[in-house]
């Protein structure tokens, strides 16, 4: 792969040309495209790994994704500035910046209600009914996609088809930003084979033609029967992601009183070290923990930001051949290696075992059953062609214009149906399952 191939500014979809805008480049319009949309909006109303209604400090999917983004900017910029030399002419480091920081806007988008919990849901629910047979009228990969649902194949379906143009380029993204968003350039053939991220895929069946168009113009190689290598920024995403929700599941577990302070400053006075600011040294004993550890943060941040950069330069030759098995935290240096393992490890064994979280998963499956049952139920007495009753005319009225036409294989009925339920947010979903059950809602 090359950097000239790999950053350009053509777009997804139709062509629309556009006088030159000052100050705003083709990356930047990618990253406003996201920020304006139905579906980056909705993530204020999802799980990121508490309940949202919990704590007002608590964070969402979208106080994350922003996140993700600012930390994807400066690691992008960070690494621009690395290898300026080697960029196009017309590249400059803060292009590479917006590429990543709108990648990482992006990165959750495709997540059901009730965070990792809701894609599980959804898995669970389609084993179900492959046991009694709604599923019989697709193919073996057709089938794959719904039994392995993944947030990050929707996401894909969300910006290429299903936001602003519809099923005609979607958000019409720079293939650059699209390759940097694609963590999985494979389709659900792979979630079963031994390798990189097990049970991870990219891409539905649905959108393999979109998928094989963004790699041909990106230069990504062919590793295999649906799958490419990744577009090497897409490591950078990758490792913002990683340093976001290690460092700030933690902070969300002081919040729930899951972890005591002492321990999170231990860990990230670990990677610190004397390296602190004037500002931490000046708290005194009346200064909140949340300042405290807001300030110790930043700092954490930061050096992990430098070690996931340098691990870039320094795997840069893997990246560009495809060759790069592991992750960039895999290549930090020690401590910075050791900060986001450890920290991983603490919230799995202190913050995800915590009983609220767990009831909170356990209604989500019983949310997502009442409406796939639903959903899924009369788009199969509409395929099947069985005159619909009063109850599934309804039902398929709720999906408006979106609704599958009688017409349409069963896959893309089930496909249209995922897109509504993917979309809703936790209360949404919670909301439309209790009036399907006749409970209407607390006055």
């Amino acid at each position: 792969m090359d950097w000239q191939t790999l950053l350009t500014r053509e777009r997804l979809g139709k062509a629309v040309h556009s006088n030159a805008e000052l100050g705003r480049s083709p990356f930047h319009k990618d990253h406003d495209r996201i920020i304006f949309s139905g579906a980056f909006r909705r993530l204020g109303r999802k799980t990121q790994v508490h309940p949202v209604s919990s704590n007002d400090h608590i964070h969402t999917r979208l106080t994350h994704s922003l996140e993700v983004s600012c930390v994807g900017r400066s690691l992008g910029m960070r690494v621009g500035e690395m290898l300026r030399d080697q960029l196009p002419d017309w590249c400059e480091p803060s292009d590479i910046g917006v590429i990543v920081q709108s990648a990482c806007l992006a990165h959750d988008i495709g997540n059901p209600p009730f965070g990792h919990s809701g894609e599980d849901a959804i898995r669970y629910w389609f084993s179900q009914a492959t046991s009694r047979g709604w599923l019989d009228d697709m193919t073996e990969a057709e089938r794959d996609d719904f039994l392995h649902f993944e947030g990050n194949a929707q996401g894909f379906r969300l910006l290429t088809q299903l936001e602003y143009h519809q099923f005609d380029g979607g958000t019409r993204l720079t293939y650059a930003t699209l390759g940097t968003y694609v963590k999985y350039p494979w389709t659900s053939r792979y979630a079963e084979a031994p390798g990189y991220k097990k049970h991870k895929f990219g891409c539905y069946q649905s959108e393999l033609p979109i998928l094989e168009q963004i790699a041909d113009k990106l230069g990504l190689p062919l590793l295999g029967e649906q799958r490419w290598a990744r577009h090497p920024l897409v490591y950078l995403m990758e490792a913002a992601d990683d340093i976001c929700y290690a460092l700030i599941d933690l902070e969300d577990g002081l919040e729930m009183d899951l972890l005591s302070y002492g321990e999170v400053e231990a860990l990230l006075l670990g990677l610190v070290g004397d390296d602190l600011p004037d500002t931490y040294r000046q708290l005194g004993p009346k200064d909140s923990q949340r300042r405290k550890l807001a300030i110790l943060r930043g700092k954490a941040i930061e050096h992990l930001t430098n070690a996931t950069a340098q691990a870039f330069v320094e795997q840069q030759d893997a990246l560009l051949a495809g060759t790069l098995e592991d992750d960039l935290v895999e290549h930090m240096d020690g401590p910075a290696k050791r900060c986001v393992q450890r920290a991983k490890a603490m919230a799995r064994e202190k913050i995800f075992q915590d009983k609220r979280k767990t009831l909170h998963e356990i209604g989500a499956y019983t949310t997502l059953e009442i409406l796939l049952n639903a959903f899924c139920g009369a788009a199969l007495e509409q395929h099947r062609g069985q005159e619909l009753s009063f109850k599934h005319r309804r039902i398929l009225d709720l999906l408006g214009n979106n609704a599958p036409d009688p017409s349409w294989s069963l896959y893309h009925a089930f496909l249209r149906v995922i897109d509504f339920i993917a979309g809703m947010t936790d209360s949404y979903a919670t909301e439309m399952a209790r009036e399907m059950t006749g409970r209407s809602s607390p006055v």
